[in-house]
């Protein structure tokens, strides 16, 4: 069941910053631009952790923890 508005969203979002934008699923570590990596990742009801560094860290994580929860999908932004 995986979220395919979701996923474009998510990955058009983190494209737009510099931050390396990294989505942790289990042990699984996953690049958010990439929307391959999201397909095969972001099904199912798991809990993820978002990993953002870089110059525009702060708006990359507050715009992309929207997007996760405009789509229900559970995410604990690591700080």
């Amino acid at each position: 069941m995986s979220n395919n508005a979701a996923i474009v969203e998510l990955s058009q979002t983190a494209n737009k910053y510099r931050s390396s934008i990294v989505l942790q699923a289990e042990n699984k570590y996953i690049d958010v631009k990439s929307i391959l990596g999201l397909f095969t990742t972001l099904v199912g009801n798991l809990s993820y952790e978002l990993h953002v560094h870089g110059p525009d860290a702060e708006e990359a994580k507050k715009e992309l923890g929207e997007v996760f929860a405009k789509h229900s999908l559970k995410v604990k932004v690591m700080e």
